[in-house]
């Protein structure tokens, strides 16, 4: 990750990521142990400490990340047996390891309601609700298999 020292700037800031034609993503202090993230599509997420009302903490954020993975890579199977209006919801969590700095673990619930269903019919939906989740959710195979994080401190 690379980051710009600007003072007041609402620009994405220019991350080189090589050939990639990603959103760009960045946070912006707006305080202290305050800052706002941003996307060059224009959408916005609050962030601070766990003791300020109406902002989420980095590891809230990730945890946030991992369960929207989780619905989004089950929505497909989901929908095509229960239909596009169906009700989800995960719920996820898992306390920091503070002396280490880590989550050491996470734990995901995906509440959805598979009544219509006879037993069968709802097992093997499940099956095939944990595979997508296993191959196509992005946030948690990072997760799971670890990432390398370049820090790229630069100064004017």
């Amino acid at each position: 990750m690379t980051s710009e020292n600007s003072s007041a700037t609402t620009a994405a800031p220019q991350v080189s990521d090589a050939g990639s034609a990603h959103t760009e993503l960045w946070v912006q202090r707006t305080g202290t142990r305050r800052y706002t993230g941003k996307s060059s599509r224009g959408a916005e997420v609050l962030i601070g400490s766990q003791d300020v009302d109406g902002v989420f903490t980095p590891g809230e954020l990730l945890k946030i990340a991992l369960a929207a993975c989780t619905g989004m890579s089950s929505d497909r199977p989901l929908a095509r047996r229960l239909g596009d209006d169906y009700d989800a919801t995960i719920r996820v969590s898992g306390d920091a390891d503070r002396e280490n700095e880590v989550y050491p673990h996470l734990r995901e619930v995906l509440d959805v309601d598979l009544s219509e269903l006879d037993p069968a019919a709802a097992e093997r939906l499940l099956v095939v609700v944990e595979r997508a989740i296993d191959s196509v959710c992005t946030v948690g195979r990072t997760l799971k298999a670890g990432t390398e994080v370049e820090l790229v401190i630069e100064s004017d």
